[in-house]
C-alpha cells in the first residue's frame, strides 16, 4: 500500500488524467442508467403501479393490452375463482383529445377503472372520482405543463365525447403518454359512441375491457386458468415488456450500458498496461532487492481500486446536481440501489481491466530489467 500510494503522489499528473477519464466514463453509464430507468418508468409507469400480480388478456393478443377484449362473464367467472375483493376490470385505449376551446392535440391513454377499487391511484389534487361521476377525469400532474388544469374540458378526437377534468395524479403514464383515469360508466359511454356499436341497451350488458387486473397465489394460477378458457394469464413484468417498443427501447440502452463498461476497462486496462511498460525497469531493481512479486501486483491492483473508488463518488456527485437541475419534462430516474449496483460493476470492471498489467508485473524478470537498465 505504501508504494501504490507514495507513486501516486509522485506522479500526480499522469494519475489525475487516468482519473478524469475514470470520472467521465463513470458518469456517462450513471446518466445513460439513470436515463434508461427514467424511460423505462414513463413508458410503463401505470402498470407498474397497480396493485395486480396478474393480468388476464385475450388468448393471441401477444400480452397487449389494446389488442385484448374481455366480457362480463369472464369477469364474474375470474371473481368466482379469486374473490370479488381480487378482482378489477380495465380498459385501456390510446386516443388523443383537444381541450374546449384550444386547437392543441394531446396524445393521452383512456385507463378505465373502478373509482373505489384498487386500481385508482392516489390523488394530489383536486376530488376523486365516484360510481356516481360522470363525464368527470383524473389526469396525469405533467398535463399542467400543457396548460390543463381542475376544469378544463377535454374532447375525444375519435368519439367526440366530452370530460371534465376533476383531479391530478402523480407519474402516471402508459407509453409515455399521460394517463387518464375515467370511470366504469363512461367507458360504457364511450363504447356506445364508436362507430358501429348497435346501442345503449347491448352496451349495459356486454362491456367489454381490455383485460382483468387479478391479486393471485400461485395455487390459484391453474384453476384460475381452467375456468377462463380462450385467455392467457400474464404476470405484469410480461404485461411491461408487451408495451409497444418497451423491449426495444430498453435493448438498446442496455447495449449502450455494456459497450460502456467494456470501454472503460479497456481504458483502463490500455494506461495501466503502458504505464507498467514504462516501470519495467523500476520493478526489476525491486524484485532483485527483494520485493515480492505478489505485493508489487497488489500495489497496481490498489491503485485501481482508489482511482476507480475516487472516481465513481465524484462522477456520483456529479450525477446528483445534474439531476437537480433536469426539467421534470426528462424522464430520469436514478434510485440509490441502482447507483450501488452500477458502482460495484463499475469497480469489478476496472479491477478486471487491470489483470492484464498484474499478470505483466508478474512475468518481469529482475536480471532482464537490471540489464536493460544499465545498457
Amino acid at each position: 500500500m505504501f508504494l501504490a500510494l507514495r507513486e501516486m503522489r509522485f506522479a500526480k499528473a499522469r494519475y489525475i488524467l487516468i482519473a478524469t477519464i475514470m470520472v467521465l466514463v463513470a458518469f456517462l453509464v450513471l446518466f445513460v442508467t439513470g436515463l434508461a430507468q427514467g424511460l423505462a418508468y414513463d413508458n410503463a409507469a401505470s402498470v407498474k403501479n397497480m396493485a395486480a400480480t396478474h393480468f388476464v388478456m385475450e388468448d393471441n393478443s401477444n400480452h397487449r393490452f389494446t389488442r385484448s377484449q374481455i366480457d362480463e362473464e369472464q369477469l364474474d367467472a375470474a371473481a368466482a375463482v379469486v374473490g370479488d375483493q381480487n378482482v378489477e376490470p380495465l380498459g385501456v385505449s390510446m386516443t388523443t383529445v383537444i381541450p374546449e376551446g384550444e386547437t392543441v392535440k394531446l396524445d393521452i391513454t383512456l385507463l378505465a377503472v373502478r373509482p373505489e377499487g384498487w386500481l385508482m391511484p392516489e390523488l394530489t389534487s383536486g376530488t376523486k372520482l365516484s360510481d356516481s361521476s360522470n363525464r368527470y377525469v383524473l389526469v396525469d400532474q405533467s398535463m399542467t405543463e400543457d396548460g390543463i388544469d381542475i376544469g378544463t374540458v377535454l374532447v375525444d378526437q375519435a368519439s367526440g365525447a366530452e370530460w371534465t377534468v376533476n383531479g391530478f395524479v402523480a407519474n402516471e403514464s402508459f407509453s409515455h403518454t399521460p394517463a387518464v383515469f375515467l370511470s366504469e360508466q363512461d367507458w360504457i359511454d364511450l363504447q356506445m359512441q364508436s362507430p358501429g356499436h348497435p346501442g345503449a341497451d347491448e352496451a349495459a350488458s356486454n362491456t367489454r375491457y381490455n383485460a382483468i387486473a387479478v391479486k393471485v397465489s400461485a395455487d390459484q394460477l391453474t384453476y384460475l386458468q381452467e375456468a377462463l378458457p380462450g385467455t392467457e394469464i400474464i404476470t405484469k413484468s410480461e404485461a411491461i415488456s408487451a408495451i409497444p417498443g418497451y423491449k426495444e427501447e430498453q435493448g438498446s440502452l442496455l447495449m449502450m450500458i455494456g459497450f460502456l463498461f467494456a470501454i472503460s476497462a479497456f481504458v483502463l486496462a490500455v494506461f495501466f498496461y503502458v504505464i507498467t511498460i514504462q516501470k519495467t525497469s523500476q520493478f526489476g531493481i525491486l524484485k532483485a532487492i527483494g520485493t515480492r512479486t505478489s505485493y508489487l501486483a497488489k500495489s497496481v491492483a490498489l491503485q485501481v481500486l482508489v482511482l476507480s473508488v475516487g472516481s465513481l463518488a465524484l462522477s456520483i456527485l456529479i450525477v446528483q446536481l445534474f439531476k437537480a437541475v433536469l426539467p421534470d419534462s426528462m424522464p430520469f430516474q436514478l434510485g440509490w440501489l441502482t447507483v450501488v449496483i452500477t458502482g460495484v460493476s463499475f469497480i469489478v470492471m476496472s479491477l478486471g481491466g487491470s489483470l492484464f498489467s498484474v499478470w505483466k508485473v508478474t512475468k518481469i524478470d529482475a536480471l532482464d530489467a537490471i540489464g536493460r537498465t544499465a545498457a
